[in-house]
């Protein structure tokens, strides 16, 4: 859902910044590997030390590079299947940064068993609620549902409430110490809800595809074919 609306709006505004890059000489590839790299040294240097908001804003900045990077590809007309497939295999790269460094703190200095256990299920989740709409596209079904949370979603909740749980420990804001925990535990719900989604929506296009070989077999039998 954020994806849908977030995505079409922050193009538009990204888009002069794209065209300088290309101006520049800066290839889209370029862009993926530096967002990610930033993405990777800010959740992996920040949060097992548990410096949300600071960590937070360094992976904010370098996040965006998601969205530059196609822009880029788009203006110049170079969209190809390795950038897609580069640009998928190291948002999995990303995001497997972001939880580890929460559940590296939750295990380490903030010693909570529990909610390390959370963002660990987070993190694998959010790699398989991925994996089920690729496989399923790569046996040909079109797995025609979003689900109730995708990785915009997931990103979204956990920054943003990260960052707030970063101005109380930072700042000494009041109040905030909460909203963390309870980011995790939404998006590990809304993971595990996508998941049955997705899987409920790839068993049935199975289930009517496999029925629609079965009948055009027997047609092509009676036919002789």
């Amino acid at each position: 859902m954020l994806n849908k609306y977030a995505r079409a709006f922050f193009t538009r505004v990204l888009t002069p910044f794209a065209a300088f890059l290309l101006r520049k000489g800066v290839s889209p590839d370029t862009v993926t590997l530096i967002g990610t790299a930033g993405v990777v040294a800010g959740a992996l240097a920040f949060y097992p030390q548990g410096q949300f908001f600071w960590g937070t804003v360094v992976i904010t900045l370098f996040v965006f590079s998601d969205l530059v990077d196609g822009n880029m590809a788009r203006q110049a007309g170079r969209s190809s299947r390795w950038g897609a497939f580069l640009d998928s295999t190291l948002d999995r790269v990303a995001d497997g940064a972001v939880f580890g460094g929460l559940a590296l703190w939750y295990a380490g200095k903030g010693d909570n068993l529990v909610l390390c256990a959370v963002t660990i299920f987070c993190l694998a989740s959010g790699q398989v609620v991925s994996y089920t709409k690729a496989r399923g596209e790569a046996i040909g079904l079109p797995v025609n549902v979003s689900g109730l949370v995708e990785r915009s979603e997931r990103l979204v909740i956990t920054l943003v409430l990260c960052g707030l749980a970063g101005f109380h420990r930072t700042f000494g804001v009041p109040g905030i110490q909460y909203v963390l925990p309870v980011a995790l535990w939404v998006v590990a719900v809304g993971s595990l809800v996508t998941l049955i989604q997705r899987m409920v929506t790839v068993h049935r296009e199975a289930a009517e595809a496999d029925a629609l070989q079965a009948a055009q077999q027997r047609t092509d039998h009676r036919s002789g074919v």
